[in-house]
């Protein structure tokens, strides 16, 4: 298969990703200054996230520009490598609701653990 359609679809996936979390973040109830900076904990946990994301995205990009021919073994891996990667909204949301309290930003930080370990998996399988 030509690398473009899993270059294509994981962008997508991304994308998505993305716009989940930032979808997690609710406008302010009031309209003064005070309503908005008591979105600040969320908007911190989006951007930490987003820069995760984005660099996993930027990585990605640059390490299918090694890759000529796709297979299924590298599919799989891929596949293993975004499913992972899409928890990012379910976990940046509960650890910003919660105030940062100590299990679900333990459960964020072994979130990003795996997505460590499926995307060296990827890079060795490409």
């Amino acid at each position: 298969m030509d690398k473009g359609r899993m270059e294509a679809f994981s962008d997508g996936v991304i994308a998505i990703i993305i716009t989940i979390m930032v979808l997690g973040i609710a406008a302010p109830e009031g309209s003064t200054l005070r309503d908005l900076l008591r979105l600040l904990p969320a908007i911190a946990a989006y951007a930490v996230s987003f820069v995760g994301v984005g660099t996993y995205w930027n990585n990605h990009h640059h390490l299918l520009k090694l890759v000529r021919h796709v297979g299924g073994r590298m599919l799989w891996s891929n596949l293993a490598f975004l499913f992972v990667l899409s928890f990012f909204p379910l976990a940046t949301d509960w650890m910003q609701k919660t105030s940062f309290a100590s299990l679900p930003t333990t459960c964020y930080v072994v979130l990003n653990m795996l997505v460590s370990l499926t995307y060296m998996n990827l890079e060795r399988v490409i």
